[in-house]
């Protein structure tokens, strides 16, 4: 069935054709991945640049104490690599009992960092240029200074009233006592320093060094338990990827502990329904997407966890074929419904995207989690940390059960497309628990629905939110909106100035003639840039 493309969106701006392409959700970073690639680097070397250069213009969702995640096509295989932290070794399952609840700010939700672990890893196995050169355009921007983008000001405005109290924060992050506005300058020579010795030494000094040192006399001093031995254990890993075939092509996921699976999961109900015979923005497609999104979700908010603790249900057992099959029986083309976990077989946020002419892709993602994370700041570092403390559950037996020494539960993810062994898009949707359900509908705009790149990062987008709950876009369809409202669901309009929560996709599709086209989310400040 032929779908007209590209549909009246409010957004219609062209997607962009090269050879060698860096999509990024700050224009900054994007140039100065770029500028690696024209300097004789790879798309590996790019996306590193782009991403700790992210840590600097759009502090808002990533830093120097985030997670990162990546899966990379190398020109002949497909690899996955978690960089995500692990908590520090005495937290017990019992050390929130007595609030009942797991922080969302402060010491007390910080993980051991794990992006820089990343991006040295990264180099060591897949870059070309020198791992120093890399640093070069952050240091440029810490220590000169760069202007604050557009959306980024706005979202720190809105981070400055919660986490102004926050260790560390205001003395780095509110310059004369106030966020700085779009068209401001924002300088931060403590993280030039921090950079140039991270960049020195590899890493060393991060994990291993007076960074750590530092970071971990800051937790003392707060009586939090990260710990120097915390940060010298961090070790990330290669871990492959997961994957599920929706006729031609396959979506590949990290491997849990992140929510990836999820999506891999809703599209491999969808292969055993009908919305292969509606378009992209029917309601009728939209209804089914909802419905074996929310099954995947009930059954990852179950079982997925650091895959050390699945110990009842692995991540093969929740992509079994017959288990999906049965899930998807389970679906009402007629009516939303209210679902609960499976029984399978026992046994704030930057993504990016990187391509060379030699063939090499990257989709690569890192995060604070909320915002600026905890909205701790370590002194004289620049180095802001992250709160996935808030992925563990203190449910009791629970495989994500809190505890010391485990990744949580995390939402970040880097998606990957593969037509048999041929790579067809390196992307991402950034955003909480938006982001499984935005690679779903990202995979089936581009492949089932034909729609190119930017057309597919344009469109109107929703996640849902609860049971029956599913946030929409206002620009969607209004009689759209009406027959999933009696379809059953709970249908919430949201404005574009709440939008914040329907992510930012990067995508970035081999074409045909060999080069690439690239799509930048117009809810983000950043663009597709290449030659």
């Amino acid at each position: 069935m032929q779908f007209p493309s590209p549909p009246p969106y409010v957004s219609q701006r062209s997607a962009t054709m090269a050879d060698n392409m860096v999509v990024a959700s700050q224009p900054l970073a994007g140039q100065a991945g770029l500028s690696m690639l024209a300097q004789g680097g790879n798309a590996v070397d790019a996306a590193i640049t782009a991403a700790i250069t992210l840590t600097q213009v759009e502090p808002t969702g990533n830093g120097l104490g985030s997670d990162a995640f990546a899966i990379v096509w190398d020109g002949k295989q497909l690899h996955g690599l978690n960089a995500s932290g692990r908590s520090p070794q005495s937290w017990k399952p019992d050390r929130f009992a007595a609030t009942g609840s797991i922080p969302d700010r402060g010491w007390e939700t910080v993980t051991v960092p794990g992006a820089v672990a990343g991006w040295v890893e990264l180099h060591k196995k897949l870059g070309k240029l020198p791992f120093q050169k890399l640093f070069e355009p952050a240091i440029s921007y810490a220590q000169e200074g760069f202007i604050v983008s557009p959306i980024i000001g706005k979202m720190w405005g809105i981070a400055a009233t919660v986490l102004k109290d926050q260790p560390g924060f205001a003395e780095h992050f509110l310059p004369q006592g106030k966020a700085p506005k779009a068209g401001e300058r924002f300088v931060n020579k403590a993280a030039a320093a921090t950079l140039t010795s991270i960049a020195e030494t590899r890493g060393e000094s991060f994990y291993r060094g007076h960074l750590a040192e530092q970071i971990a006399a800051h937790a003392a001093k707060h009586s939090a338990a990260l710990s120097v031995a915390d940060m010298a254990a961090n070790t990330p890993d290669w871990c492959g990827t997961v994957s599920q075939q929706f006729d031609k092509f396959s979506l590949h996921e990290i491997p849990p502990n992140g929510q990836g699976i999820a999506a891999c999961m809703a599209l491999g109900m969808l292969s055993h329904t009908h919305i292969r015979d509606f378009g992209p923005d029917d309601p009728q497609a939209l209804h089914l997407m909802f419905e074996a999104m929310k099954l995947a979700f009930m059954d990852s908010a179950a079982y997925v966890a650091d895959p050390a603790y699945m110990h009842k249900v692995a991540a093969e057992h929740l992509l079994d074929p017959d288990y999906l099959a049965e899930r998807a029986r389970l679906i009402d083309p007629n009516k939303a419904q209210n679902f609960h976990s499976g029984s399978p077989k026992q046994g704030g946020t930057v993504c990016l995207s990187a391509a060379d002419s030699n063939g090499m892709m990257v989709s690569f993602i890192q995060s604070n989690y909320d915002g600026f994370g905890s909205g701790v700041v370590v002194p004289g570092t620049g180095i802001h940390l992250q709160n996935r403390g808030c992925g563990f559950t203190l449910e009791e037996g629970h495989p994500n059960q809190l505890g010391g020494g485990k990744r949580p539960f995390h939402t970040i993810i880097p998606g990957f497309l593969m037509a048999g062994h041929d790579p067809l898009m390196a992307f991402g949707v950034m955003g909480g628990m938006m982001q499984a359900q935005g690679h779903v509908q990202m995979a089936l705009r581009t492949q089932l629905w034909g729609q190119d790149v930017q057309t597919a990062a344009d469109a109107p987008r929703w996640r849902v939110t609860d049971e029956l709950g599913v946030s929409c876009e206002e620009s969607m369809n209004p009689a759209t909106l009406q027959t999933l409202s009696e379809l059953g669901h709970d249908i919430v309009v949201t404005k574009p100035d709440l939008a914040f929560g329907f992510g930012g996709a990067q995508l970035i599709q081999r074409l045909d003639s060999g080069g690439y086209a690239g799509g930048s989310d117009p809810r983000k400040d950043g663009g597709s840039y290449g030659f």
